[in-house]
């Protein structure tokens, strides 16, 4: 069964598709609208999925990663990796504060994003109250980006 089928299928793939890592909704919504999802669903339906993994994160992501450092040599080094990536950014996201960590999240650049800004959330030792407002902001900031690049500024605007 494909899912790319039916409009229903569309909106959960599309929903699916904004939480994985890297792709997030940056991928999310050119994809929707390859399948021909209409903009007022493919964007909204795609921040959603963007920012449910946040709180996650967040909450357990320093947990899962000492875990997986008990699992082997690989793991370790990837963990090692992505905790070094997320502090070399931390210097940044604390100067600015609210705004470091949505400028962050909201420019759509590679290693950017809701999975990035929340593992440096987490890092930082953020409580999600306190991360999820500035990253909700940088996903929608985002979503509107990758809107009119994706579909054009005439389109959106002039219908």
């Amino acid at each position: 069964m494909n899912l790319w089928n039916s409009f229903i299928g569309k909106l959960v793939m599309t929903f699916l598709i904004s939480m994985v890592p890297v792709v997030e909704l940056r991928g999310a919504i050119p994809i929707a609208v390859a399948h021909g999802l209409p903009f007022w669903w493919a964007v909204p339906v795609a921040i959603v999925g963007n920012l449910v993994p946040v709180p996650f994160i967040i909450v357990f992501i320093k947990k899962i990663f000492a875990w997986l450092r008990t699992k082997s040599r690989w793991l370790e080094s990837l963990v090692t990796r992505l905790e070094n990536r997320a502090i070399g950014k931390i210097d940044t996201v604390k100067k600015y504060a609210f705004w470091g960590l949505f400028l962050f999240v909201a420019i759509p650049l590679p290693g950017t994003g809701a999975w990035t800004g929340s593992l440096i959330a987490a890092m930082m030792d953020m409580k999600v109250k306190d991360a999820f407002p500035s990253i909700l902001l940088g996903v929608v900031t985002a979503g509107i980006i990758i809107s009119f690049v994706t579909y054009g500024a005439g389109a959106l605007l002039f219908g």
